[in-house]
């Protein structure tokens, strides 16, 4: 539908001053329907039981309310939501948030919590953290809850830049699905992951009364835990106070002695006080040959078929090279 145009410039004048008054008329319509919104007393956020909340587990109200606390007694509609989403986000269990008006006076709050994958030491203290390495306060509810059963997790700090921490639980993840392929659950016999250097990841393995510390590398590590399983009653047998494993030569593995313990008879000693190196002959090892470090013996082992994929020759020599300097002990502490 086409509208005349008048061609006489009384007319045209007459039109728009037509237009301009239906404009008027609309904008002060919209401006008098949103003052009545803006001061009506129905819209008004009273208390906070306006505030709704919704997904949570580890969030409290008391710290959605504080995102919140200037929205009290505001009109809905002056309630910015992206920015208080933006502010829920920051919250570290908070890993998305969706906020929505609910008229007349209601603000409905959902989050999507972060998933713990690890207890985390920071010095004395114990926390959690997620896959992308977002450290958790510790829930009170804690003890005893099925959804809190993993190893505690050393080498991050919440110094870390998040990107430093993301890829060293990348790492863990790895690891940690590595031992449990195929369905088994062998990561449940791990107390402590260590992901300070990520090429080489260390984890304490309860076996009796005391763990023992493995060295795994950075690759092959069910092959490398399946190894370990294999030759451990062996090496316990011969050596009681074994307290390393080095899992990372090909063919070989290093073994090392508590500090202190004396030299097995019948052993090869390093020549230093409170160290022992003896060559291992378990039915499951092969001919032994002996590197003279501190507490330290050096034993082929039987690994299975899936662990053929091993560091070059030169990478181990260069390992072995290291092995024979003394140096202090290097493990996780419990």
């Amino acid at each position: 539908m086409r509208l005349a145009v008048p061609k006489s410039i009384a007319g045209r004048i007459v039109a728009g001053t037509v237009g301009l008054l239906v404009v008027g008329v609309a904008l002060g319509s919209v401006l008098a329907v949103r003052g009545m919104l803006i001061h009506d007393p129905r819209f008004l956020i009273a208390t906070s039981s306006e505030i709704q909340l919704a997904g949570n587990q580890h969030l409290t109200r008391e710290q959605v309310l504080d995102v919140f606390g200037a929205d009290l007694e505001r009109n809905i509609f002056k309630v910015p939501l992206a920015e208080r989403r933006a502010d829920l986000e920051r919250l570290p269990w908070v890993q998305h948030a969706t906020v929505m008006r609910l008229l007349p006076n209601t603000v409905r709050v959902a989050v999507t919590e972060r998933v713990p994958v690890a207890f985390v030491r920071q010095g004395t203290q114990i926390g959690l953290v997620d896959a992308d390495g977002v450290l958790l306060d510790m829930p009170q509810d804690v003890a005893g809850d099925p959804r809190y059963s993993f190893p505690v997790l050393t080498g991050l700090a919440e110094s870390d830049p998040l990107s430093v921490r993301a890829a060293r639980m990348e790492v863990y993840r790895k690891f940690i699905a590595d031992l449990d392929g195929g369905g088994t659950k062998n990561s449940q016999a791990i107390s402590e992951v260590d992901v300070s250097n990520p090429e080489d990841v260390k984890a304490l393995i309860a076996s009796g009364s005391a763990d023992i510390l493995v060295h795994f590398g950075d690759e092959n590590f069910l092959a490398r835990y399946k190894m370990f399983e294999q030759n451990l009653p062996q090496w316990k047998a011969q050596y009681p106070k074994l307290a390393s494993v080095d899992t990372r030569y090909e063919n070989q593995v290093v073994l090392e002695m508590t500090k202190g313990t004396p030299v097995p008879v019948g052993s090869e000693s390093s020549g230093q006080q409170g160290s022992a190196a003896a060559a291992v002959e378990p039915a499951a090892v092969k001919p032994v040959e002996v590197v003279k470090t501190p507490a330290k013996v050096v034993a082929k082992a039987k690994r299975p078929a899936a662990s053929k994929t091993e560091m070059s020759k030169k990478k181990m020599d260069a390992m072995l090279a290291a092995a024979r300097r003394p140096k202090p002990a290097n493990g996780v502490k419990r």
